[in-house]
């Protein structure tokens, strides 16, 4: 009787690795991985004192932002998560708040996944609010205090507020509608504007490497500045180089409008 050794196992080609992979990552979404929705997921609730401090800071990324001044003492965060990852781990989310800082995280890693948040955070009255959102679109309403809003992928919208506003996306759009503020500064890279005023403001500048530029403004007399590099730029409100109140728009890509409201 003649024992033979075993044949040595040949190593699996990368393709048949990947082809593997691929085959278990489908069957999970087919059995039951939907796409993640953080509008249907349980809420949690958590209070952040603010210390006294007329400024808050909020840093956060992956998430949604609903921002909305209120009557309270504390800063309350509602936050709905969803999500699933396969071959890794989350959605796990975590918020914190130091010195004035309240940050919003949400981790989600593997080779496929999916995973959603929403923050909405009521900030007491009174207090100036800076943002700074990784991956996620920014909606405020209602703040009479300065406002600063960078998102780096997400779309920036405001609405009806008074005070002096800074707002900035890299990817995504910006919009404002009843807008009081007299100061206002707007910023996109890739991404157009449409902004509507109902106070004629003392300092607009409407600035975009890649979209169009469309403002409304009270009837008033304006000192205006429009510049498309490649497109069309159309002044439709009173022009005055001594008045007030200055508009510049600008866009190397695409084209601007300035119009009096209706």
């Amino acid at each position: 009787m003649v024992l033979r050794a075993p044949a040595p196992r040949r190593p699996r080609s990368r393709a048949a690795v990947l082809a593997t992979l691929g085959t278990v990552a489908a069957a999970a979404l087919l059995t039951g991985c939907g796409g993640a929705s953080a509008d249907d997921a349980a809420a949690e609730q958590r209070s952040f004192p603010l210390g006294g401090k007329q400024r808050l800071t909020i840093e956060a990324d992956n998430s949604r932002l609903v921002l909305q001044p209120a009557d309270v003492k504390d800063v309350e965060v509602t936050r709905r998560v969803d999500g699933w990852a396969v071959f890794g781990s989350g959605p796990e989310p975590r918020w914190t708040m130091t010195d004035g800082t309240l940050k919003l995280e949400l981790e989600c890693s593997g080779l496929i996944t999916d995973c959603e948040a929403e923050h909405v955070v009521k900030v007491p009255r009174g207090v100036a609010l800076s943002v700074r959102d990784g991956n996620g679109d920014v909606t405020a309403d209602g703040f009479d205090t300065a406002l600063e809003v960078d998102t780096s992928n997400g779309g920036v919208t405001v609405r009806n507020v008074t005070g002096p506003l800074r707002l900035s996306t890299e990817n995504g759009e910006i919009k404002g509608t009843g807008l009081g503020s007299r100061q206002v500064t707007a910023v996109t890279s890739n991404g157009g504007q449409r902004l509507a005023f109902t106070t004629a403001p003392d300092r607009l500048e409407a600035t975009s490497d890649n979209g169009d530029v469309d403002v409304e403004l009270p009837r008033a007399t304006y000192k205006v500045r429009a510049e498309a590099d490649n497109g069309e730029a159309r002044v439709d409100v009173p022009r005055d180089d001594t008045s007030a109140h200055t508009v510049t728009a600008r866009t190397s890509n695409g084209g601007i409008t300035l119009r009096t409201a209706n």
